[in-house]
Protein backbone atom coordinates (compact mmCIF):
# COMPACT_ATOMS: atom_id res chain seq x y z
CA UNK A 1 0.00 0.00 0.00
CA UNK A 2 1.55 3.72 -1.26
CA UNK A 3 0.49 6.50 0.76
CA UNK A 4 -0.67 9.05 -1.97
CA UNK A 5 -1.34 12.14 0.42
CA UNK A 6 2.72 13.39 1.66
CA UNK A 7 4.30 16.46 1.33
CA UNK A 8 4.03 20.15 1.11
CA UNK A 9 0.42 19.79 -1.40
CA UNK A 10 -1.44 17.98 1.59
CA UNK A 11 -1.25 21.10 3.92
CA UNK A 12 -2.79 23.32 1.31
CA UNK A 13 -5.64 21.43 1.75
CA UNK A 14 -6.16 23.30 5.35
CA UNK A 15 -4.40 26.62 5.01
CA UNK A 16 -6.05 26.98 1.41
CA UNK A 17 -9.57 26.81 3.14
CA UNK A 18 -8.43 29.26 5.95
CA UNK A 19 -7.16 31.82 3.22
CA UNK A 20 -10.69 31.92 2.26
CA UNK A 21 -11.03 33.61 5.33
CA UNK A 22 -13.57 31.28 6.65
CA UNK A 23 -15.86 31.53 9.67
CA UNK A 24 -15.72 27.63 11.06
CA UNK A 25 -18.03 26.30 14.25
CA UNK A 26 -16.14 25.52 17.47
CA UNK A 27 -14.84 21.81 17.71
CA UNK A 28 -16.98 21.04 20.57
CA UNK A 29 -18.30 22.39 23.74
CA UNK A 30 -15.76 24.22 25.97
CA UNK A 31 -14.53 23.05 29.21
CA UNK A 32 -13.24 26.41 29.67
CA UNK A 33 -9.77 24.75 30.40
CA UNK A 34 -6.81 24.70 28.08
CA UNK A 35 -5.57 20.78 27.12
CA UNK A 36 -2.65 21.05 24.87
CA UNK A 37 -1.99 17.94 23.22
CA UNK A 38 -5.54 16.85 23.27
CA UNK A 39 -6.45 15.90 20.04
CA UNK A 40 -9.34 17.81 19.61
CA UNK A 41 -10.55 17.53 16.22
CA UNK A 42 -10.10 15.20 12.95
CA UNK A 43 -10.93 16.92 9.65
CA UNK A 44 -11.64 14.56 6.30
CA UNK A 45 -10.34 15.63 3.18
CA UNK A 46 -11.41 13.77 0.33
CA UNK A 47 -11.40 13.96 -3.30
CA UNK A 48 -14.95 12.00 -3.35
CA UNK A 49 -17.36 14.04 -0.41
CA UNK A 50 -20.38 12.47 -1.94
CA UNK A 51 -19.02 8.59 -1.80
CA UNK A 52 -17.19 9.78 1.54
CA UNK A 53 -20.43 10.76 2.98
CA UNK A 54 -22.29 7.98 2.44
CA UNK A 55 -19.76 5.34 3.33
CA UNK A 56 -20.05 6.96 7.03
CA UNK A 57 -22.99 7.48 7.26
CA UNK A 58 -24.09 3.80 6.42
CA UNK A 59 -21.05 2.26 8.56
CA UNK A 60 -21.09 4.18 11.82
CA UNK A 61 -24.67 6.90 11.17
CA UNK A 62 -22.69 9.66 11.46
CA UNK A 63 -24.47 13.02 9.82
CA UNK A 64 -23.19 15.69 7.60
CA UNK A 65 -24.27 18.97 8.09
CA UNK A 66 -23.02 21.03 4.95
CA UNK A 67 -21.96 24.83 5.51
CA UNK A 68 -20.98 27.10 2.68
CA UNK A 69 -18.20 29.27 2.54
CA UNK A 70 -17.98 32.65 0.02
CA UNK A 71 -14.80 32.54 -1.74
CA UNK A 72 -15.12 35.09 -3.60
CA UNK A 73 -18.39 37.39 -5.89
CA UNK A 74 -19.64 34.51 -7.91
CA UNK A 75 -17.77 31.45 -6.03
CA UNK A 76 -18.02 29.52 -2.73
CA UNK A 77 -16.44 25.90 -1.37
CA UNK A 78 -18.10 23.68 1.12
CA UNK A 79 -17.16 22.27 4.24
CA UNK A 80 -19.49 19.83 6.00
CA UNK A 81 -19.43 18.73 9.64
CA UNK A 82 -19.64 15.42 11.00
CA UNK A 83 -22.16 14.58 14.16
CA UNK A 84 -22.30 11.50 15.99
CA UNK A 85 -25.12 10.78 18.43
CA UNK A 86 -25.69 14.34 18.42
CA UNK A 87 -22.42 15.45 19.12
CA UNK A 88 -19.90 16.98 17.00
CA UNK A 89 -16.71 15.28 16.31
CA UNK A 90 -15.04 16.26 12.84
CA UNK A 91 -15.57 17.44 9.34
CA UNK A 92 -14.94 17.40 5.88
CA UNK A 93 -13.57 19.23 3.24
CA UNK A 94 -14.08 18.71 -0.03
CA UNK A 95 -10.56 18.67 -2.16
CA UNK A 96 -12.20 20.06 -5.40
CA UNK A 97 -12.59 22.94 -3.45
CA UNK A 98 -8.63 23.34 -2.91
CA UNK A 99 -7.62 22.94 -7.01
CA UNK A 100 -5.19 20.49 -6.02
CA UNK A 101 -3.62 18.37 -9.10
CA UNK A 102 -3.49 15.39 -7.13
CA UNK A 103 -5.41 13.07 -4.45
CA UNK A 104 -4.51 14.67 -1.16
CA UNK A 105 -7.35 12.49 0.59
CA UNK A 106 -6.99 11.99 4.30
CA UNK A 107 -7.50 12.37 7.96
CA UNK A 108 -5.54 14.98 9.52
CA UNK A 109 -5.76 15.23 13.61
CA UNK A 110 -5.74 18.87 14.97
CA UNK A 111 -3.80 19.00 18.57
CA UNK A 112 -4.91 21.30 21.09
CA UNK A 113 -2.08 24.26 21.85
CA UNK A 114 -3.01 27.17 24.52
CA UNK A 115 -0.63 29.45 22.72
CA UNK A 116 -0.36 28.49 19.05
CA UNK A 117 2.41 31.43 18.50
CA UNK A 118 4.95 29.60 20.69
CA UNK A 119 4.31 25.79 19.36
CA UNK A 120 4.36 27.25 16.10
CA UNK A 121 7.80 28.63 17.23
CA UNK A 122 8.66 24.92 19.08
CA UNK A 123 8.23 23.47 15.93
CA UNK A 124 10.44 24.96 13.99
CA UNK A 125 13.06 24.79 16.48
CA UNK A 126 12.18 21.32 16.77
CA UNK A 127 13.38 20.67 13.46
CA UNK A 128 9.73 20.80 11.94
CA UNK A 129 8.24 22.49 8.83
CA UNK A 130 5.35 25.31 9.32
CA UNK A 131 3.30 25.06 5.98
CA UNK A 132 1.43 28.65 6.13
CA UNK A 133 0.37 30.88 8.12
CA UNK A 134 -1.42 30.83 11.51
CA UNK A 135 -5.18 31.36 10.27
CA UNK A 136 -7.56 32.92 12.62
CA UNK A 137 -10.68 30.63 11.99
CA UNK A 138 -12.91 33.01 14.27
CA UNK A 139 -15.24 30.52 16.14
CA UNK A 140 -12.93 27.60 15.66
CA UNK A 141 -9.63 29.67 17.06
CA UNK A 142 -6.17 30.16 15.91
CA UNK A 143 -5.18 26.95 13.89
CA UNK A 144 -1.92 25.90 11.65
CA UNK A 145 -0.59 23.42 9.68
CA UNK A 146 2.99 21.76 10.03
CA UNK A 147 4.84 18.53 9.22
CA UNK A 148 6.66 16.73 11.67
CA UNK A 149 10.51 15.95 11.26
CA UNK A 150 9.90 12.53 9.74
CA UNK A 151 7.09 14.20 7.51
CA UNK A 152 3.88 13.35 8.96
CA UNK A 153 1.07 16.33 8.68
CA UNK A 154 -0.83 17.37 11.69
CA UNK A 155 -2.26 20.47 12.73
CA UNK A 156 -2.54 22.92 15.64
CA UNK A 157 -5.96 24.95 17.06
CA UNK A 158 -5.95 27.84 19.75
CA UNK A 159 -9.43 27.61 20.50
CA UNK A 160 -10.75 30.53 21.69
CA UNK A 161 -12.60 30.04 25.11
CA UNK A 162 -10.95 26.40 25.97
CA UNK A 163 -11.01 22.95 24.57
CA UNK A 164 -13.62 20.25 24.67
CA UNK A 165 -13.62 18.40 27.89
CA UNK A 166 -12.47 14.42 28.52
CA UNK A 167 -15.11 12.33 27.85
CA UNK A 168 -16.20 9.38 30.65
CA UNK A 169 -16.87 7.09 27.87
CA UNK A 170 -16.81 6.80 23.86
CA UNK A 171 -19.48 5.66 21.85
CA UNK A 172 -19.37 3.23 19.46
CA UNK A 173 -18.33 4.89 16.22
CA UNK A 174 -16.42 8.14 17.71
CA UNK A 175 -13.01 8.59 17.91
CA UNK A 176 -11.29 6.72 20.32
CA UNK A 177 -7.03 6.78 20.08
CA UNK A 178 -4.83 8.12 17.62
CA UNK A 179 -1.07 7.01 17.08
CA UNK A 180 1.59 8.11 14.62
CA UNK A 181 3.27 5.46 12.86
CA UNK A 182 6.83 6.35 11.64
CA UNK A 183 10.60 5.60 11.14
CA UNK A 184 11.89 6.99 14.46
CA UNK A 185 9.89 6.42 17.41
CA UNK A 186 12.47 7.77 19.49
CA UNK A 187 13.13 10.82 17.51
CA UNK A 188 9.22 11.50 17.16
CA UNK A 189 8.64 11.07 20.47
CA UNK A 190 11.24 14.03 21.39
CA UNK A 191 9.40 15.72 19.10
CA UNK A 192 6.01 15.96 20.26
CA UNK A 193 7.07 16.11 23.60
CA UNK A 194 9.07 19.32 22.62
CA UNK A 195 6.01 20.79 21.08
CA UNK A 196 3.80 19.54 23.71
CA UNK A 197 3.47 19.20 27.55
CA UNK A 198 4.01 15.57 26.97
CA UNK A 199 5.34 12.83 28.98
CA UNK A 200 6.69 9.28 27.21
CA UNK A 201 6.19 6.20 28.45
CA UNK A 202 6.23 2.42 27.11
CA UNK A 203 2.93 0.90 26.69
CA UNK A 204 1.80 -0.36 29.94
CA UNK A 205 0.58 -3.92 28.16
CA UNK A 206 2.96 -4.17 25.66
CA UNK A 207 6.36 -3.10 27.36
CA UNK A 208 8.54 -2.76 24.21
CA UNK A 209 10.92 0.55 23.29
CA UNK A 210 9.04 0.30 19.71
CA UNK A 211 5.79 1.68 21.32
CA UNK A 212 5.68 5.37 23.16
CA UNK A 213 2.67 6.55 24.91
CA UNK A 214 2.25 10.42 25.02
CA UNK A 215 0.83 11.78 28.17
CA UNK A 216 0.05 15.19 29.31
CA UNK A 217 -1.70 15.93 32.82
CA UNK A 218 -1.54 12.05 33.48
CA UNK A 219 -3.77 11.79 30.73
CA UNK A 220 -2.86 9.59 27.54
CA UNK A 221 -3.18 11.38 24.37
CA UNK A 222 -1.86 9.56 21.58
CA UNK A 223 0.19 6.60 20.81
CA UNK A 224 3.90 5.94 18.43
CA UNK A 225 4.99 3.58 16.91
CA UNK A 226 7.17 1.92 14.44
CA UNK A 227 5.81 1.56 10.87
CA UNK A 228 4.12 -1.43 10.66
CA UNK A 229 2.93 -1.45 6.38
CA UNK A 230 5.63 -1.20 4.15
CA UNK A 231 5.89 1.62 1.37
CA UNK A 232 3.68 3.82 3.76
CA UNK A 233 5.58 7.21 4.83
CA UNK A 234 5.03 8.65 8.58
CA UNK A 235 1.31 9.28 8.83
CA UNK A 236 -1.02 9.78 11.94
CA UNK A 237 -3.79 7.10 11.99
CA UNK A 238 -7.18 7.80 14.40
CA UNK A 239 -8.80 5.18 15.70
CA UNK A 240 -13.00 4.55 15.70
CA UNK A 241 -14.39 2.43 18.84
CA UNK A 242 -16.19 -0.82 17.52
CA UNK A 243 -17.99 -2.65 20.69
CA UNK A 244 -16.87 -6.12 19.76
CA UNK A 245 -15.08 -8.46 17.54
CA UNK A 246 -18.40 -9.51 15.77
CA UNK A 247 -19.57 -5.97 15.41
CA UNK A 248 -15.84 -5.72 13.78
CA UNK A 249 -16.47 -8.57 11.38
CA UNK A 250 -19.83 -7.18 10.88
CA UNK A 251 -18.62 -3.58 9.75
CA UNK A 252 -15.87 -5.10 7.47
CA UNK A 253 -18.33 -7.29 5.30
CA UNK A 254 -19.77 -4.34 4.47
CA UNK A 255 -16.73 -1.82 3.77
CA UNK A 256 -15.84 -2.55 -0.18
CA UNK A 257 -19.97 -2.84 -1.46
CA UNK A 258 -19.75 0.73 -0.23
CA UNK A 259 -16.91 1.64 -1.91
CA UNK A 260 -14.09 1.46 0.83
CA UNK A 261 -11.47 -0.89 1.13
CA UNK A 262 -9.65 -3.15 3.52
CA UNK A 263 -5.83 -2.10 4.01
CA UNK A 264 -5.11 -4.41 6.76
CA UNK A 265 -7.33 -6.97 7.75
CA UNK A 266 -8.84 -7.60 11.61
CA UNK A 267 -6.04 -8.69 13.73
CA UNK A 268 -5.49 -8.70 18.03
CA UNK A 269 -3.17 -6.64 19.44
CA UNK A 270 -1.01 -7.01 22.09
CA UNK A 271 -2.72 -4.43 23.87
CA UNK A 272 -5.87 -6.11 23.74
CA UNK A 273 -9.19 -6.10 21.47
CA UNK A 274 -8.80 -6.73 17.69
CA UNK A 275 -8.27 -3.36 14.89
CA UNK A 276 -8.27 -3.63 11.07
CA UNK A 277 -7.03 -0.55 8.46
CA UNK A 278 -9.75 0.54 6.31
CA UNK A 279 -9.92 3.30 3.48
CA UNK A 280 -12.98 5.31 2.62
CA UNK A 281 -13.97 5.71 -1.14
CA UNK A 282 -11.32 8.53 -1.28
CA UNK A 283 -8.99 6.52 -0.30
CA UNK A 284 -8.12 8.20 3.45
CA UNK A 285 -7.11 5.28 5.69
CA UNK A 286 -8.82 5.10 9.26
CA UNK A 287 -8.27 2.50 11.91
CA UNK A 288 -10.97 0.39 13.75
CA UNK A 289 -10.62 -0.70 17.29
CA UNK A 290 -12.64 -3.00 19.71
CA UNK A 291 -11.78 -1.31 23.03
CA UNK A 292 -14.05 -1.03 26.68
CA UNK A 293 -15.54 1.84 27.09
CA UNK A 294 -13.58 3.50 29.57
CA UNK A 295 -11.15 6.25 27.66
CA UNK A 296 -8.69 6.19 30.06
CA UNK A 297 -7.15 2.58 28.91
CA UNK A 298 -4.89 2.23 26.54
CA UNK A 299 -5.57 1.15 22.70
Amino acid sequence: MKKRWIGALAALTLTGCAQMQVDLPAVGESSSQRLPGKVIWHDLISAKPAASQAFYEQLFGWEFEAISIPTGMFSHASYHVISHEGRVIGGMVDQDDLKADSNLSQWVVVLASDNIEQSVASIRSAGGTVLGDIVDLNARGKMAVAKDKQGALFALLQTPDGDPADRTSIAAGDFLWNELWTTDVGDASNFYSDLMPYTEAEHPETGKQDYRVLKAHNHPRAGVMNMPVKQLDPTWVSYLRVTDAEALDNILARVEALGGAILLPAQDRLAGGRAALIAGPSGAGIALQTWPVNPEATP
